[in-house]
């Protein structure tokens, strides 16, 4: 890469930097003096007997779009970017708020289709992957340009591995960012983490949604709001876009595999109980947090909706259950489900009232 190239990236991630950021926080603040159908639409109660709002995703996803596309360089890389964001957000959004927690998990959404019931965590869970898959065939060949150098049928066979590979990135860096939406500030510590894996290759498209995350991170570590299913399955979909446009397949196959096996592992593993038992794990995950106990009798709110509804299985077929990250993370047993919105049926980080002994 020559010096003026380089200058041109950091620039460009600069300028997405800036533009993420400010928009985030421009679009919270008007959201917040005018949400959409009012503000008890948005609302939950936290483990605290709180109110938080769901509001912070929607501006995070907002920002993010908007960084996308002052980032500059190819028209569709910008453009999968805003597919991947914008629509993560919108079917994240949905499932914040028509989901009912009537059924949980892949297995639930799967059980319930066969008696005939189509839930809202059914719906994430398709139309992510859909998402996913646009914004795959959108960007096309990947940064490593390996199909370029492939002629006839192996060049197809490439061309289709690459979109599967690349769509799998992106719908299951949608579900797996929300899986760890479970308490204050996590999702998005995770996404800047992830983020700065993926400084080296030099991509600037990164920078947007890391930045509208940052920006809201302060509401979200003092719990006044939350990313919810929106902002995380929106914040995840654009890193994973990030990583199919800018690493080549190696690394892509390496991603896809860590996406892959962590999302399995939330099947059988509590990232709570295991962060918690580890300490410099537990050390990040306060960072910044309020301390003090969780009340233990929260009011009760709004009935939540199933906020992670959906999004409990491995990844099938690499993307078919992204976006519904709350791998069953209702039943107590072996998932993090105190980290949740509302009382009694909980889909996020935020409730207390859920016989859990994850419950914050």
């Amino acid at each position: 890469m020559s010096t003026r190239t380089a200058r041109g990236g950091a620039a460009g991630a600069v300028r997405s930097a800036v533009v993420g950021a400010a928009v985030a926080r421009l679009s919270y603040s008007i959201l917040r003096a005018r949400p959409p159908g009012g503000t008890a639409k948005w609302t939950r109660t936290n483990h605290r007997g709180e109110p938080v709002t769901l509001l912070e995703g929607p501006a995070v996803a907002i920002g993010g779009v908007a960084g996308a596309l002052a980032a500059g360089g190819s028209s569709r890389d910008q453009l999968a970017m805003v597919v991947a964001g914008a629509g993560a957000a919108a079917f994240g959004g949905y499932d914040d708020l028509a989901g009912n927690g009537s059924n949980k998990g892949f297995r639930g959404h799967l059980g319930a289709l066969r008696n005939g019931e189509l839930t809202t965590g059914a719906v994430k869970l398709a139309g992510i992957g859909a998402v996913g898959l646009a914004a795959a065939v959108i960007a096309g060949d990947p940064a490593d340009g390996a199909a370029d150098r492939i002629v006839g049928r192996r060049a197809v066979t490439a061309a289709l591995a690459d979109t599967v590979i690349n769509a799998g990135l992106i719908a299951g860096g949608a579900n797996l960012l929300n899986l760890f939406d479970l308490r204050p500030g996590r999702a998005a510590k995770v996404a800047l983490i992830a983020g700065g894996l993926l400084a080296p290759a030099g991509t600037a498209a990164s920078a947007a949604p890391l930045a509208a995350a940052a920006a809201l991170l302060p509401e979200d570590l003092g719990e006044r709001a939350m990313l919810g299913d929106a902002g995380a399955n929106a914040l995840g979909a654009m890193l994973g876009t990030a990583a199919a446009t800018s690493l080549p397949r190696p690394a892509r196959l390496a991603a896809l595999g860590v996406i892959t096996g962590l999302t399995a592992a939330s099947e059988v593993v509590s990232f709570t109980r295991v962060i918690e038992r580890t300490g410099p794990l537990r050390w990040l995950d306060m960072l910044g947090r309020r301390g003090g106990a969780a009340a233990q009798s929260p009011a009760p709110a709004q009935q939540a909706p199933d906020s992670h509804a959906g999004s409990d299985g491995a990844l099938a077929g690499s993307f078919a259950d992204a976006g519904n990250s709350d791998a069953g993370n209702r039943d107590g047993s072996n998932h993090d489900a105190g980290h949740s919105n509302s009382a009694p049926t909980v889909g996020k980080h935020r409730a207390g009232t859920l016989p859990s002994a994850e419950a914050r």
